[in-house]
């Protein structure tokens, strides 16, 4: 469901409101009971939280070690055997 903002007239008090697409804009301001008019915005993007979800995109693609016998890290240019902070 969309979220819509709008702006009173008369108070000049901005809300934001959850309403279906189809519903009729708002004529009432809810502190004043003004004239409120609906405002023109970017809207809010798509976002993915919580674990796993990178991990099903790609289910038949094993992760990568970030540190290992195959790997460099921490700047070394050969692979290591432990992490070196754990050395």
């Amino acid at each position: 469901m969309p979220t819509y903002e709008y702006r009173c007239d008369s108070c000049g008090h901005e809300f934001e409101t959850f309403q279906k697409i189809t519903d009729d804009p708002l004529t009432a301001c809810p502190r004043c009971a003004g004239t409120v008019e609906r405002l023109i915005t970017v809207g809010g993007g798509f976002m993915v939280k919580g674990q796993g979800v990178h991990a099903t995109d790609y289910a038949g693609e094993k992760p990568s070690p970030h540190c290992g016998r195959g790997s460099t890290c921490c700047g070394r240019e050969i692979p290591c055997a432990t992490r070196p902070c754990d050395t």
